[in-house]
């Protein structure tokens, strides 16, 4: 089974979003969070998470892009505990048993994106608010490969 695993290509995560989350984290879409914002609600740092923010699942913090990678089903189902416990702590949902169906569905959404991608695969979301509601939309970069030569720094010893 494949997941999604935080990344970062430079220090931006840390300047555009108030929690950025940890390099290496599992991570979600986590679109939930904006269910009920308003375009008042679209402001600095907060329209960067809602705009192309994946959310961290140990840290809760937000990140721009995401790699597929293989995941142990026991470090699912702990996934799928704590992110239900955020759901009755920060959520309000009425208990863990309730909020774990939801949890589980939410990382089974990512868990569904990422199955026809390779390793690696990195992925961006980009959000935007219709009269439905919080439209999703996902871009997929697979990853190329790189033959030695073209990493390698070539020189010839000076004789």
């Amino acid at each position: 089974m494949y997941l999604a695993r935080a990344i970062h290509f430079d220090e931006s995560d840390m300047n555009v979003f108030h929690s950025p989350a940890r390099t290496g984290e599992w991570a979600v879409s986590g679109g939930f969070e904006f269910s009920n914002w308003s375009e008042g609600d679209l402001v600095g740092k907060a329209r960067q998470a809602f705009a192309n923010g994946w959310l961290g699942v140990e840290t809760f913090g937000r990140v721009t892009f995401v790699a597929v990678t293989r995941i142990e089903p026991a470090e699912y189902d702990s996934l799928a505990q704590g992110l239900a416990r955020h759901f009755v702590e920060i959520y309000g949902a009425p208990s863990l048993e309730a909020a774990l169906p939801v949890a589980r569905e939410e990382l089974d959404q990512t868990a569904d994106l990422c199955a026809d991608h390779a390793p690696n695969t990195v992925l961006t979301v980009a959000r935007e608010l219709t009269d439905a509601g919080v439209r999703e939309q996902y871009r997929f970069i697979e990853p190329s490969e790189a033959g030695l030569d073209q990493l390698a720094i070539h020189s010839t010893p000076e004789e």
